[in-house]
């Protein structure tokens, strides 16, 4: 937790800066979410954000701590639902996460299977009200569900160690046995077809979870063609890692066409959580 302190608001900051460049102030910041699952204290990462960077001292912060690699969707939620309350609203949003303080000792399968996946990162994305008709990519719906029978798959817990991770081989088998399902629930709740989703931006919480993917939405494996790059170069850095993933893809669309992309995360419960950005010329 000392190192976390130490290192985690540089990280955080160049993130926050490298989000707002060209988009919009801190001074115009209304609301601070913090996501993080492997550090943890109080005062935490939010007020040392609020003090190096100036924020107001009356921003409205809250936090999104322990969820794991889907809780960047659960705080985009959070910020999608402050922003239909308040159109006014610029909703900072930054996860960050040091999963490499947490390695363990013990080689077990476990440990040995989530030293070699993961690795540290930040990202930053701000979310804004609909009375800001600047450049943006309009949030068209959420939808998750839990699959009680994987909640002793994929954990994350404290112990005399350090957090402690567990990560069964049963887990891929529980997501290509049940996505395609969860896929369809949402496209239903967006009243969307299969069809209209152009881009899929997948958390890459290990290779077999996106070929479980591939499999389970008989997709080419080139769908994932970010979610691979992404882990390849970074690895799975739990929260933040689907916002890699959807830049990646953002930053490649034809900004002349019209494109859905639909994004989904897996973390401790078992949680998927999914969301669909769409994008039309004259959104942008």
């Amino acid at each position: 937790m000392k190192v976390f302190n130490q290192y985690a608001v540089g990280l955080s900051a160049l993130a926050i800066r490298n989000c707002l460049e060209n988009q919009a102030g801190l001074d115009s910041i209304t609301h601070l979410i913090t996501v993080t699952c492997t550090g943890l204290s109080a005062p935490g990462l939010d007020l040392q954000l609020m003090e190096l960077l100036g924020l107001p001292k009356n921003i409205f912060r809250t936090s999104v701590n322990f969820m794991g690699c889907y809780a960047a969707i659960h705080a985009i939620k959070l910020a999608d639902a402050l922003c239909q309350a308040d159109p006014a609203a610029n909703v900072l949003i930054v996860c960050t996460e040091l999963c490499t303080l947490h390695f363990q000792q013990a080689a077990t399968t476990d440990n040995i299977t989530s030293s070699l996946l993961v690795g540290d990162g930040s990202a930053a994305v701000l979310i804004t009200g609909d009375g800001d008709k600047s450049r943006g990519f309009p949030l068209l719906g959420f939808y998750g569900e839990v699959m009680p029978e994987g909640k002793q798959d994929m954990s994350w817990e404290l112990s005399s160690t350090g957090f402690a991770m567990t990560l069964s081989g049963y887990v891929p088998a529980l997501i290509e046995a049940d996505f395609e399902k969860l896929v369809s629930q949402a496209l239903k709740k967006h009243s969307l077809t299969r069809d209209q989703i152009t881009r899929w931006a997948i958390h890459p919480g290990g290779r077999k979870i996106l070929e479980s993917i591939e499999k389970s939405l008989s997709l080419p494996k080139e769908d994932l063609n970010a979610s691979y790059q992404v882990l390849r170069d970074y690895g799975n850095m739990s929260s933040p890692t689907i916002l890699f993933v959807l830049k990646i893809i953002l930053d490649a669309l034809d900004q002349t066409g019209e494109h859905k992309i639909f994004g989904a995360a897996f973390g401790p419960g078992l949680t998927m959580e999914t969301f669909v950005v769409g994008t039309q010329p004259e959104d942008r």
